[in-house]
This record gives C-alpha cells, sequence and structure tokens, in this order.
C-alpha cells in the first residue's frame, strides 16, 4: 500500500447533507466510530478505495475513486448501507494481469495491461475466470457484466488460485479496468 492513503467522506444524507465520517485509513466497522451504517452519498479527496456493505470488510464491495458520488446509485450501490471501508494499495503505474480459465493457473490465459469493456470482445471466448495474476504494480477491478456493470470484485498485486481467494460469488467476470489513483 502507498504511504498515503487518502481520504474518503461518507454522509448520510443524499449531495453531501447530514452527519459525516472523515476517513484516512481502514476502517472495519463504522459504528465504532459513532456513525451509523447508512450511507446516501461520498466524496473521495483523494486515493483509491473499497467499501463494504458488511463491517470488517465483507459483503459486496464497492469500488470508488477521486470524485463526487451523491447519492448510492452513482457508485453502484444497491442500498444506502455501508459497515466498512479501507484504501486499495496502489504500489505505482504498472498495470499488468493474466486471467485464466481453470484453477490453480490451468487451461487457457489471456494477459492485459488496458481496461477491458468486453472480454469477449478481446477473443476470450471463455465464460468465467477461475484463477488471476496481478503484476506488478496496480489494482485492478473485476464486473460480473460488460461495460464495468454489476457486482465488482477489486484485486491487488499477488495470486489468485480460484475465484474464492478473491471473494467472488461466482466465475463470471465480462469486463476488468484498472484502478487509477489520484493524489
Amino acid at each position: 500500500m502507498s504511504q498515503y492513503s487518502g481520504k474518503i467522506t461518507f454522509y448520510e444524507g443524499k449531495c453531501f447533507t447530514g452527519r459525516k465520517l472523515d476517513v484516512c485509513g481502514s476502517c472495519n466497522n463504522f459504528q465504532d466510530q459513532g456513525f451509523l451504517n447508512r450511507v446516501n452519498s461520498i466524496c473521495v479527496q483523494s486515493g483509491a478505495w473499497v467499501c463494504f456493505d458488511h463491517p470488517d470488510f465483507r459483503g459486496q464491495q464497492y469500488i470508488l475513486e477521486h470524485g463526487e458520488y451523491p447519492d448510492f446509485y452513482r457508485w453502484n450501490g444497491r442500498s444506502d448501507h455501508l459497515g466498512s471501508c479501507r484504501p486499495i494499495g496502489m504500489h505505482g503505474e504498472h498495470y499488468r494481469i493474466e486471467i485464466f480459465e481453470g484453477s490453480h493457473f490451468r487451461g487457457p490465459s489471456l494477459e492485459l495491461t488496458e481496461d477491458c469493456s468486453f472480454l469477449q470482445g478481446q477473443g476470450w471466448d471463455k465464460t468465467c475466470i477461475n484463477a488471476l495474476k496481478v503484476y506488478g504494480d496496480g489494482a485492478w477491478v473485476l464486473y460480473e457484466e460488460p461495460n464495468y456493470r454489476g457486482r465488482m470484485y477489486v484485486v491487488e498485486r499477488g495470486e489468485f488460485s480460484s475465484f474464492s481467494e478473491w471473494q467472488a460469488r461466482s466465475a463470471s467476470v465480462q469486463s476488468i479496468r484498472r484502478v487509477v489513483n489520484y493524489f
């Protein structure tokens, strides 16, 4: 993770109103900070973040980068509940990911260095990804639907021999994009 983890502010009301919670590092439980888990708007001042709809970094993941999110629909939220967050480890600007059809890095593979809005358009004729390796410095977001839609999962540098290692509910991934870090 970078030496500077960034800053994110959560608001109970839409359009940055109501009580707020400023976070500058990992926060495993919003309620421990005196903030209920109801979040209707978010401002990311710096860094890239993964937020979870439950405490202790569990549940559905939402990846937020620099910018303002005046309501939960803007970050693809399905409700106004969030329970924890952490900065995404960003180590530099070198991005490379290799995806595999089979678990334990078996079967056909595809390497990417750029965003891909539809994997089948890049020649990936498989319906799922069962393992992957993230090389270099960057982090990636995997989406269950084309064009960066649907449930999302963040993966940082490392090797994941099965989809359950990156907390995915299924191996279905249709699009992948790089996480860009703004400070």
